[in-house]
């Protein structure tokens, strides 16, 4: 015979609400509206013909009626969890295939990948890398991330985190007042790569030394090898501040000329279809592009950075 069963929604914010005892705090772990648990536990009380809450201006409480309900609301939904992750654990693991560039791979995505495997154990992550145009016909990648100006076409394609280029080089070669205005880079050596975004021809301009020539030149064909020569002391490299965020909280690398002459470009996860382990890997990875951001700002401000603003 069929079941007379409850909405299944209004359970879930009744059993949320009687548990924290807050519309509010059960609005928060359903990732809704505060006006949205009220609703639904309304309803529920319609339907049941019953109060469930005594509403003060100040709080809720339980009724007789409620607290009897969700002693048996929460048993059963806590069966219903239990019974649906044994089936989830029965299931082939789930496989994700990622293409980004391999310095954002090396020294961004991987650092933080045990956050996303925490939430999604079940996941296979395969990690490859290029720098090519994303082409979803031509490969077999499920999401693609890249650096550019714009959003790139014929795939879904949205902005996770802010790429602020400007020169950083290794804490050392500050001792002695050395990099103190851009002319002091004529006594040092200038790093460039194959894939740079920002030329250092484009900077020295636009910080007012457009005819400075450097001591040396060190050029290397990806951007992670150009970082790493900076960080052994080798010159001075423009490179994103995200990709170096942790060297510089960590002491070993610094931005000489603070926000002087940088540009801004975003990074963006790109898809051409979408899928709810796509849109999980997507929402992790704003919140870390987020807290990167956040990161970079307090260190800026720590470091009395002017508010950025970018050379286009």
């Amino acid at each position: 015979m069929s079941r007379r069963l409850p909405p299944l929604n209004a359970v879930r914010a009744f059993e949320a609400a009687g548990r924290h005892a807050s519309f509010t705090k059960a609005a928060t772990e359903l990732n809704v509206t505060h006006g949205a648990v009220s609703r639904q536990v309304a309803i529920l009380e319609e339907w049941l013909g019953t109060p469930l809450f005594r509403r003060t201006a100040s709080q809720i409480v339980l009724t007789d009626a409620g607290r009897s309900y969700l002693a048996e609301a929460t048993a059963v939904l806590d069966r219903l969890a239990i019974a649906s992750m044994h089936v989830v654990d029965q299931v082939a693991p789930t496989s994700l295939t990622v293409n980004a560039p391999p310095t954002f791979t090396m020294r961004w995505l991987i650092a933080r990948m045990s956050g996303f495997q925490r939430k999604r154990p079940d996941v296979d992550i395969r990690l490859t890398t290029s720098i090519a145009p994303v082409n979803f016909r031509e490969n077999t990648y499920d999401i693609a991330i890249r650096g550019a100006r714009e959003p790139l076409r014929d795939c879904v394609s949205m902005p996770f985190m802010t790429e602020i280029i400007v020169p950083l080089c290794h804490v050392d070669l500050l001792e002695g007042g050395q990099l103190q205005h851009p002319a002091d880079l004529a006594r040092h050596t200038l790093i460039n790569y194959v894939t740079e975004p920002y030329p250092w021809d484009e900077w020295l301009a636009s910080a007012g030394v457009p005819d400075l020539k450097p001591a040396g030149q060190l050029k290397f064909e990806q951007m992670f090898f150009a970082l790493q020569a900076a960080t052994e002391g080798l010159g001075i490299v423009l490179a994103p501040l995200f990709l170096a965020i942790d060297d510089i909280l960590a002491g070993r690398l610094c931005a000489p000329f603070g926000s002087l002459a940088a540009r801004s470009r975003q990074y963006y996860v790109c898809m051409d279809h979408r899928t709810p382990l796509i849109e999980s890997f997507h929402t992790w990875l704003m919140k870390d592009g987020r807290d990167t951001e956040q990161s970079i700002a307090a260190w800026a401000e720590s470091a009395g950075w002017a508010k950025f603003t970018s050379i286009d």
